[in-house]
């Protein structure tokens, strides 16, 4: 009994770190951008998975190292292609879209949209996998997206630039729908290979979609940069995306998704806090407000799971992210 629950502790430590972690990425994003104007998505994209890299590839040995012993499950071809087509659009082109947003937009507010994933989710599964709406996720999905329009609304009494605002919403919603459609379709395929094992090729895979992007579109003088951005590539890298996405797949091997989701609720507010302290960003009651609304609707559906959509709690960015 002992061991059970050290290991739901450790699990519920991890999730609630990890969440810490990403909700981080928009304030060392913001303050990347904000050190150097000409910085752009592509080319800080780049940074961060160049020095995110040798931690996929050790997250990748240890996924290896912990199947021995056992036999793994062997990965056929058409899941090779699930995990390419996977990484395209739940990693790089997700990652993509926010870091483009972030140009825009506040980090309270990326974080509030990218946070909706799960609703995203059952609205897709009732569109395309004919899964039914139950009147609570319906309430629910009505409370998450009134309380985005209040953060929204906030976003847009204080802003001078209204065209901005509104091409960064549409930017970072994209990332939001492009996660979720990873989200409904890579569920089954992390369940039968292990979230470490999948999340590693997952980043891999995202890893070269986006150093192929940069080399296409920017020189290499584009990585002349101020030291300063260079240690804020490597705080993304290390405390905001390989330590999160190792401790999310850890969390989930030992509480589970439903969980380790209930636990994320933490990082919109995380990132609203941290964008005020280290951001200037303002912090009104109406924000607040429309924060409570989204995190009580996202927990609403998390709680309705069996009538839901199923839900994979991992990083933006993926949430990963």
């Amino acid at each position: 009994m002992s061991s059970i629950k050290s290991a739901v502790s450790a699990g519920a430590l991890f999730a609630a770190a990890a969440q810490f972690g990403f909700a981080a990425k928009a304030i060392f994003i913001k303050l990347a951008y904000a050190a150097h104007p000409g910085l752009d998505a592509v080319t800080l994209l780049a940074l961060r998975m160049i020095f995110s890299l040798p931690f996929f590839l050790l997250m990748a040995w240890w996924a290896r190292r912990e199947s021995r012993g056992a036999t793994p499950v062997p990965m056929a071809r058409r899941d090779w292609g699930m995990i390419l087509f996977l990484g395209f659009i739940g990693y790089y082109l997700s990652s993509f879209l926010d870091f483009f947003g972030l140009q825009f937009i506040s980090a309270g507010l990326e974080r509030l949209i990218l946070f909706t994933n799960p609703t995203i989710v059952v609205v897709l599964s009732a569109l395309f996998l004919a899964k039914p709406i139950s009147r609570r996720v319906a309430l629910a999905l009505l409370v998450s997206y009134v309380g985005l329009g209040l953060a929204y609304w906030h976003d847009l009494v204080i802003t001078n630039d209204t065209g901005a605002l509104i091409a960064g919403t549409a930017l970072v919603l994209a990332s939001a729908l492009c996660y979720a459609i990873y989200m409904m379709v890579g569920t089954g395929l992390t369940r039968r290979i292990g979230s470490t094992r999948f999340t590693a090729y997952m980043m891999l895979v995202a890893t070269g979609f986006v150093m192929a992007q940069f080399f296409i579109v920017r020189p290499l003088s584009a990585l002349d940069l101020p030291v300063k951005i260079y240690a804020y590539s490597v705080c993304l890298a290390v405390f905001s995306t390989a330590l999160p996405v190792w401790m999310m797949a850890e969390a989930l091997k030992r509480i589970g998704a439903s969980d380790a989701s209930m636990i994320g609720t933490i990082g919109p507010v995380v990132t609203i806090f941290l964008g005020a302290l280290f951001l200037g960003e303002e912090v009104s009651a109406l924000q607040l407000i429309g924060a409570a609304l989204v995190l009580a609707g996202v927990a609403m559906i998390s709680l309705a799971r069996p009538k839901a959509a199923p839900l994979v709690s991992m990083p933006d960015m993926p949430p990963m992210r």
